[in-house]
């Protein structure tokens, strides 16, 4: 039976829901591993720093002498890899950072976990499983119609997804080469509490309360599917209790949007929850609705034009489907970042100021 796992990059946006959803739906003891970067923020667990079943330990999954320690220590029965670099923009203007820790961080853990399973007994073999979670990005492009689905060809496009990518086979690899009991889930883009202020729907939220700009790429037409962050989570976890070894499986939202629709629901939400006429900064500059900030900008180099997932798969066989609407999903979402404007601002002390990342010009990084 399982007992202890491992999250690494368990203090990130979605390895801290993913923690906060096993205390509540197991009684599983979580052991943390997070290298606390600028994403990775111990604020981010408070709710369950305290407690009795959840250890926090400080690492890179680059050092394999600490996964080997942390392995050793806590001899987990399994292990749900968040750890990574996620932010596209920042991708493309840092690409070293991305590949260090998404493809040689998962690569010194399926080294560790290797030699960490070979010592175990044959009866906790059987039951030991490797969680890595993996990104629709890897799947590069869609056009107008179709989904990805498991077996789509990996065609990635952002050195974030190269990562990611590159990172998903070695894990499928270290499970026909070595039979390391491995699962890759493949998921939409997720939004929710604890995302970090870059992102789209939290930067919007943010910048809508402070009257700045609400810079949308291109002609915002760009596609993304969107996934409750609690519902991926969810999933996740009947992936690690009932998934096959060997299987991958993608996770979505069922809910495709644009951009612009996404920014101009959030406003929409915004404006009920916080009407403009009580809004200081609205107010200061003359404007009657948060829609009026939307500023279109220019787009990101290499931007895919739409993602959607085919999540069938994990329909059929684990009996996960996506429930909470985008509305649903956004009005929780809008209502918790107005509730949490101090942890919005401690988070970005120091770290990031709301700025455009990703710009590249003539080839150059900027």
């Amino acid at each position: 039976m399982m007992r202890t796992i491992v999250v690494a990059g368990g203090a990130g946006f979605i390895g801290s829901n993913f923690v906060r959803i096993v205390l509540a739906q197991t009684s599983l003891q979580v052991v943390v591993f997070d290298k606390l970067t600028y994403a990775g923020n111990p604020l981010n667990l408070r709710e369950v720093r305290d407690s009795a079943r959840v250890e926090f330990v400080r690492g890179d999954l680059s050092d394999c002498g600490a996964l080997e320690s942390l392995l050793s220590q806590w001899q987990p029965d399994a292990i749900v890899n968040f750890a990574a670099e996620t932010h596209v923009d920042r991708s493309i203007d840092g690409p070293r950072n991305f590949l260090q820790t998404n493809t040689v961080g998962t690569f010194e853990l399926l080294e560790a976990a290797r030699r960490y399973y070979y010592g175990m007994s044959a009866g906790k073999r059987a039951e030991f499983r490797l969680v890595q979670v993996s990104t629709d990005e890897v799947y590069g492009s869609l056009g107008a119609s179709g989904k990805f689905q498991e077996s789509t060809a990996y065609a990635p496009n952002s050195p974030y997804a190269a990562s990611k990518a590159a990172a998903d086979h070695f894990v499928r690899a270290y499970h026909e080469t070595y039979g390391l009991p491995t699962l890759v889930t493949n998921c939409s883009n997720n939004y929710g509490r604890y995302q970090f202020p870059e992102k789209l729907i939290p930067l919007t939220i943010l910048n809508a309360i402070g009257g700045k700009p609400l810079p949308i790429y291109g002609d915002g037409s760009n596609v993304r599917d969107w996934l409750f962050v609690d519902e991926h989570c969810e999933g996740l976890l009947a992936v690690l209790q009932r998934g096959h070894p060997g299987n991958k499986y993608n996770l979505g939202g069922d809910s495709e949007s644009t951009n612009l629709e996404v920014v101009t629901e959030v406003c929409r939400v915004l404006a009920a929850l916080l009407p403009p006429g009580d809004n200081e900064a609205i107010a200061k500059r003359g404007l009657n609705d948060y829609s009026d900030l939307i500023t279109f900008v220019a787009d990101r180099p290499g931007h895919d034009r739409r993602y959607a997932i085919d999540c069938s798969q994990i329909k059929r066989e684990l009996g996960w489907s996506p429930k909470i609407t985008f509305a649903a999903g956004i009005r929780l979402t809008v209502a918790w970042y107005l509730e949490n404007l101090d942890w919005c601002r401690r988070v970005q002390q120091d770290r990031y100021a709301g700025e455009r990342l990703g710009l590249a010009i003539d080839g150059a990084l900027h």
